[in-house]
């Protein structure tokens, strides 16, 4: 009976000392050291950068003439093939030159007319000339003859301008390219009747190799650049380059010059125009279409770039940034990133030569935090890995 009354006492002193057993083991596991992270860092340098802007822009025609009579007539011919090239010289159309033939003529005949006259004259002038000098006539007689022979030349000279004109309107009958290029639609066909100097073009002639390319940007972006300049911190590169991106996002084959930009600002939009020029061998660039030109600012000298999967932003905007110390230990950064030059964040301020930005495992650390580093764009076998003390 006793016995079976300390059995009871043993079995519950057995399971107070397993409970205090289990509960001594669970601080020992809380106190077990954690494994330092491992994040790839980006070691941040100065390098020369080529900044650039892209700008929306329009191309236009190099030259561009509109075709217009320039005497009056009915169109006989049309002697050109609608959308094809032309050069300058090239008889487009023809007109109805019969009356101005006859006018030539008889212009000519005024002239032959004029000449003979003249001979006359002429020939009587020289006879009073001597006369005179023995008193054979009198001065009024000589005087006379001298006057004579003058209107002669005037009569003349008047005659060959005439004569001039009516050449002149006699080739206008043929309607010549002013320039070389491609020609149009024409909107008259034969048989029409024209008028000098009308309001409508025949036809319009365009030269589109080279192309012009007209963007504009904004007066405030221009006034950063020049400060930008003056001050230093960019360098000019006098012969600029501007690179086109067409309307389908494909890039164009042939790099263009700024060619000029315009000394005023349009007071409705604040937009400055820029024109560049490109050469256009394929005539892929067409007059209308829209397009967006990169242009180069300028170079930096002293550039930092950050990769873009370094950076995230805070709840307020800003760019941040973790930077490993030399002590391996994480800090956080806020950065002046201003633009993205390819993959990549320019920054301003907030980063200095020679740090470590974390590019890969931002999520695994936190402030304050040590970590081991391996350098981005490395190869596992020659990484140069560094440990938290």
């Amino acid at each position: 009976m006793k016995s079976n009354l300390y059995r009871p006492l043993t079995l519950a002193l057995l399971l107070g000392s397993s409970m205090v057993v289990l509960g001594c083991s669970k601080p020992m596991a809380q106190n077990a050291p954690q494994p330092v992270p491992e994040v790839t860092v980006a070691t941040i340098q100065t390098q020369a950068v080529a900044l650039t802007t892209e700008l929306p822009g329009r191309t236009s025609a190099y030259l561009v003439s509109e075709v217009r009579p320039q005497v009056g007539g009915i169109v006989k011919t049309r002697q050109f093939k609608e959308g094809s090239d032309v050069q300058a010289g090239d008889i487009l159309y023809t007109l109805d030159a019969a009356t101005y033939q006859a006018t030539y003529n008889s212009a000519k005949a005024a002239v032959d007319k004029a000449q003979a006259n003249l001979k006359v004259v002429g020939l009587a002038a020289e006879r009073y000339k001597e006369l005179v000098k023995i008193d054979a006539v009198s001065r009024q007689d000589n005087d006379q003859a001298v006057a004579e022979l003058s209107q002669a030349r005037a009569d003349l000279a008047s005659a060959k301008a005439t004569l001039d004109m009516a050449g002149i309107n006699l080739g206008y009958t043929k309607i010549a390219a002013p320039i070389s290029g491609r020609i149009g639609q024409s909107s008259i066909t034969p048989g029409a009747l024209l008028s000098a100097n009308q309001a409508e073009p025949l036809a319009r002639i365009q030269q589109l190799d080279p192309m012009y390319v007209d963007v504009t940007q904004s007066s405030v972006e221009l006034l950063r650049l020049r400060k930008a300049l003056e001050s230093g911190d960019l360098t000019s590169n006098t012969a600029a380059k501007v690179q086109l991106t067409l309307e389908d996002g494909s890039s164009y084959a042939h790099a263009g010059e700024l060619q000029f930009s315009d000394v005023s600002v349009d007071p409705g939009t604040g937009m400055v125009t820029m024109r560049a020029v490109f050469p256009n061998p394929d005539q892929q660039l067409l007059p209308g279409m829209y397009v967006r030109a990169v242009l180069e600012e300028g170079v930096r000298e002293q550039a930092f770039l950050v990769p873009q999967q370094g950076v995230t932003r805070d709840s307020l905007g800003n760019a941040t940034a973790l930077v490993v110390n030399a002590e391996n230990q994480v800090e956080a950064r806020v950065l002046k990133a201003t633009r993205t030059i390819g993959d990549q964040w320019l920054v301003e301020e907030g980063i200095a030569a020679g740090e470590r930005v974390i590019v890969e495992g931002v999520q695994k650390v936190r402030p304050g935090a040590g970590v081991t580093t391996v350098e981005k764009n490395v190869t596992t076998d020659t990484a140069a890995v560094s440990s938290a003390g």
